[in-house]
């Protein structure tokens, strides 16, 4: 991709054709089996289906999935074409199946998608999981619809290879803010404290996700992949479902996400993208990450509603 000339505010990632030479040196593309201390830390440029039979056996902790949904859509150049409910259940499988080899027993799994995804997805992941929930998350970005409701919400499949998994629920509590505070007999504070941002409540997370912003052009974490998820998101899950030191694995990695925030959280990883280049705005993020590892909405180990400000770090970073 060409370089581009941007707005003085406009803190997107992008990758030069100089950067994009030097980032290309450090991809790897697999011809032979490879152990797990060889692959953590890297990014595999490559098709999946190619550098399947070549991943470390049990040594996934946390599996994170962004398929392409059921959409006809580009991806810098490549489209992927929408296919019927059935046969999109077909293509889900005839990867996911190989992918069950790479997770330790306690593995845990989670598979984004939309309303036209969703239905297969979990077809799909009970032939090998047990699924667990399904979260709901609000994607504030998009067109209004004249003729139908508007297309807001995406879905993230949570499931376990079996009964003894993680779960750190303490790491994933929220600051919700207090509309109506109850006080004790005394007048003191109930389940709640007050400081200079205003009245918070610590709440336990839920299957509901509105507190989540879309990366946009003034967000250091922005780049130009069309599908790209929050830092914020896979924040939560990481947390959730891995300890510090586990393997993060992400099969369809796109603009690296999911290694980024591993990275930022103290997690192994590695990933598969066919793209070029987006493999090296994924490398690009990860030296970044070595510099600066806050995650927007994530502050003093909880995660804060959206347009709400924590008082100790308001001058410092835009939640």
């Amino acid at each position: 991709m060409p370089d581009k000339n941007k707005a003085p505010r406009n803190r997107t990632t992008v990758v030069s054709d100089t950067e994009q030479i030097a980032l290309s040196q450090s991809l790897l593309s697999l011809d032979a089996p490879i152990s797990l201390p060889k692959v953590s830390g890297q990014i595999i440029n490559q098709d999946l289906y190619q550098a399947l039979p070549y991943l470390p056996k049990n040594s996934v902790d946390l599996l994170f999935v962004d398929p392409p949904y059921n959409l006809t859509k580009r991806f810098n150049g490549r489209q992927f074409t929408k296919k019927k409910l059935e046969s999109y259940e077909e293509w889900l499988d005839s990867w996911l199946s190989q992918l069950v080899p790479i997770l330790k027993p306690h593995a845990s799994i989670y598979i984004c998608g939309d309303w036209q995804s969703s239905a297969a997805i979990h077809r799909v992941c009970e032939k090998y999981f047990y699924v667990r929930n399904r979260i709901t998350w609000e994607r504030e970005k998009g067109r209004g619809a004249k003729t139908n409701w508007k297309n807001c919400a995406e879905d993230i499949w949570f499931c376990t290879l079996s009964r003894d998994y993680v779960f750190n629920v303490d790491a994933v509590k929220m600051q919700h803010k207090v509309h109506s505070p109850y006080t004790d007999a005394k007048g003191k504070p109930k389940d709640w404290h007050e400081d200079k941002s205003g009245k918070f409540r610590v709440t336990y997370p839920s299957n509901l996700w509105t507190d989540i912003s879309i990366p946009f052009w003034s967000m250091p974490e922005n780049t130009e992949h069309p599908t790209q998820k929050p830092e914020k998101l896979l924040a939560k899950l990481i947390l959730a479902s891995s300890n510090t030191g586990d393997v993060v694995f992400d099969p369809f990695l796109g603009s690296g996400t999911s290694a980024v925030v591993a990275k930022k959280l103290g997690r192994a990883y590695f990933g598969i993208e066919i793209d070029r280049y987006y493999c090296c705005l994924a490398a690009k993020r990860l030296a970044k990450a070595e510099e600066d590892s806050h995650i927007q909405g994530y502050v003093g180990g909880y995660f804060w509603e959206r347009n709400t400000f924590a008082a100790q770090v308001k001058k410092e970073h835009n939640l």
